[in-house]
């Protein structure tokens, strides 16, 4: 198996004593230090011809469309079926969608070492296909909270694939060919999450006549779909098992153990980027609520149109990413990420703009222009996500991958919780100002100002 790590003879701006300390504390738990096979870069194909790879995508690609299809069903659900009150059930599913992987993240890392990644995934997607069936009688049952239960169920299964899913990609490609499938592999990520949640806008739309039966046909999609993305998963590549006699301890519950933290510790650099990444996730959920809440109470633009704005930062994405696996060539360059912040503080002032001035009702042309402020917002999210993923995939020693990608995890999901509670308290009070909701643009953007302007870390070759 190739070792993705560091070499810090050479890199001058790695930390050159982490990796020893961080070795020495690893093997202080069982059989942390076995040294794991290492497979010749050779014998790995390109990108493009590893059909293992282009499983990895498929899987994860319909398992996250199909993830946010049903999460955007169930937010949608919350405002049209409940009514204008029923705003207040969007942060609750927020809430219960993400808080497993607050609590689970740590457990899920330690899943990820200590047993196949392989075995891991096609477990999750098989889990997958249960939770969805549940979705079928949720809905049936009639109300808002089994739909909801679901909701938590389904981001329980997310909990346990997260790690593996992105802790194998070090481990099944060669180093060099880590930003480019970084970036396909959170280009199809992001284009799923959001064309998963506008196709739901569009399907609840047409099937509304029929009410139950129709939300439980889109279920039934779902079934489908995940079925799909199991029989991909077995093209997975098998990779060795990172610690085999892994024991587990209290401290994993809370996603970082001791090695963890001791690598945390010595390189502020991978301290940052969490944080960071946990404010794009941050952005990112209270964007989608914010959309949501925006287009069918301000605007009044319906679910279909609502559906297609967030559609629109779906299309940035898929830019953005790929453009920043173009960009950043065999190095992790955190110059995008500044650039991105730059990106993303520009198009939230811009959208706040356009909702102040647009008339009433909101002319095609309106909608058109937010549409165009959104997709640029994607493509400024994508560039700056990328060298996020990259260097939290490489930062760490081949033992402590999963459960870094588990602290990846954990760190993630609470900004994607925080998201749920400020825009809740965001809701709040600017009802009590008597406010638009849109005002939340100008608050995200003050969010992201300081990571364009105090985010400078020299970048790092692969």
């Amino acid at each position: 198996m190739l070792t993705v790590v560091p070499d810090v003879a050479r890199d001058r701006f790695s930390h050159r004593h982490r990796s020893d300390k961080v070795r020495r504390l690893a093997t202080s738990f069982p059989d942390m230090s076995m040294s794991m096979p290492v497979d010749p870069a050779q014998n790995r194909p390109s990108l493009s011809r590893d059909r293992c790879f282009w499983g990895m995508t498929a899987t994860q690609l319909l398992g996250a469309f199909n993830d946010n299809l049903f999460k955007q069903l169930v937010l949608l659900y919350c405002l049209t079926e409940v009514g204008k009150q029923g705003g207040d059930y969007q942060p609750i599913a927020f809430f219960l969608f993400s808080i497993p992987f607050v609590f689970g993240s740590g457990f899920s890392g330690f899943l990820a070492d200590r047993y196949s990644k392989r075995s891991l995934i096609v477990g999750c997607k098989f889990a997958e296909i249960a939770v969805m069936l549940a979705g079928v009688i949720a809905f049936g049952m009639g109300g808002l909270w089994p739909p909801l239960l679901v909701l938590f169920l389904m981001g329980l299964q997310s909990t346990v694939f997260g790690p593996s899913k992105y802790g194998i990609l070090p481990e099944m490609l060669r180093a060099r060919d880590l930003p480019s499938a970084n970036g396909i592999i959170q280009m199809t990520t992001f284009v799923a999450v959001i064309f998963g949640g506008a196709l739901a806008g569009f399907l609840k739309e047409l099937t509304d006549e029929h009410k139950v039966a129709g939300l439980q046909w889109i279920c039934w999609g779902c079934v489908g779909l995940a079925v799909i993305g199991t029989l991909f998963s077995f093209l997975v590549r098998r990779t060795p098992v990172a610690v085999p006699n892994l024991e587990f301890t209290p401290s994993m519950i809370l996603g970082i153990d001791r090695p963890t933290r001791a690598l945390l510790r010595e390189d502020r650099i991978a301290v940052k980027v969490l944080l960071i990444s946990s404010l794009f996730w941050f952005v990112g959920g209270t964007c989608q609520q914010l959309v949501n809440e925006f287009g069918i109470y301000q605007w009044e633009i319906g679910e279909a149109k609502t559906s297609l704005l967030l559609a629109s930062i779906g299309v940035g994405i898929a830019f953005g990413c790929v453009s920043a696996s173009l960009l950043s060539k065999n190095r992790i360059n955190f110059g995008l990420v500044t650039g991105g912040a730059w990106g993303m503080v520009g198009c939230l002032g811009s959208l706040w703009l356009i909702a102040r001035e647009a008339p009433a009702p909101v002319p095609d042309a309106w909608i058109t222009a937010a549409a165009g402020v959104l997709l640029l917002l994607g493509v400024s999210a994508g560039i700056f996500v990328v060298p996020l993923q990259v260097f939290l995939q490489v930062c760490p020693t081949e033992d402590l991958k999963g459960r870094m990608m588990g602290t990846m995890n954990l760190i993630n999901f609470c900004g994607i919780v925080a998201s749920a509670l400020a825009f809740f308290a965001l809701r709040n009070l600017l009802g009590r100002l008597e406010l638009p909701i849109s005002w939340t643009f100008p608050v995200l953007a003050t969010v992201v100002l300081p990571v364009a302007l105090l985010f400078r870390p020299p970048e790092r070759k692969l």
